[in-house]
């Protein structure tokens, strides 16, 4: 089970990091998502932040099953936490991955909740691009890229 929620949650990535990507991109080229004040969004940005939003919250639950549930090291980090905040490569799995990554998860549902409480378009736009833009910022900054001290491989296998 802990092999296949690591590689679920490896592949899952991309989409997020996709979605992302395409959401900022989509927020940012939109000349207007909206038309009678109150009436909902149905542009590419709105499809591309429900996918955002849905992809973090399966990576986040996905997360969490790790960190908790299954995961040998987290259980090994967990146990010994004192000496794991003095070794780089355990303090990123055991802190600073999980909370830059709830916070791009915060920071786009946020940014969906102001959007839809926002009336003015170009308000909506640059509320949903700022929001969009720190969660795919934030995604970027804790993957566990190749080369780096905790790094992982890009791709893993079921």
């Amino acid at each position: 089970m802990y092999t296949f929620i690591l590689a679920l949650h490896s592949w899952v990535r991309w989409l997020a990091l996709f979605a992302g990507i395409a959401a900022t991109i989509a927020v940012a080229r939109e000349a207007s998502s909206r038309g009678p004040a109150g009436s909902p969004a149905t542009g590419p940005s709105d499809r591309f932040g429900v996918i955002l939003t849905a992809t973090l919250d399966v990576q986040l639950l996905l997360g969490l099953l790790l960190y908790f549930v299954v995961s040998p090291n987290m259980a090994e980090i967990r146990a010994h936490f004192g000496e794991a905040m003095k070794d780089p490569v355990a303090r990123f799995w055991a802190v600073e991955h999980i909370t830059t990554m709830l916070g791009a998860v915060i920071a786009a549902h946020v940014g969906r909740i102001l959007a839809r409480k926002t009336a003015d378009a170009n308000s909506r736009r640059m509320k949903l691009f700022i929001c969009y833009g720190i969660a795919t910022l934030l995604m970027f900054i804790a993957v566990p890229w190749p080369g780096m001290r905790a790094g992982r491989p890009l791709f893993r296998g079921f």
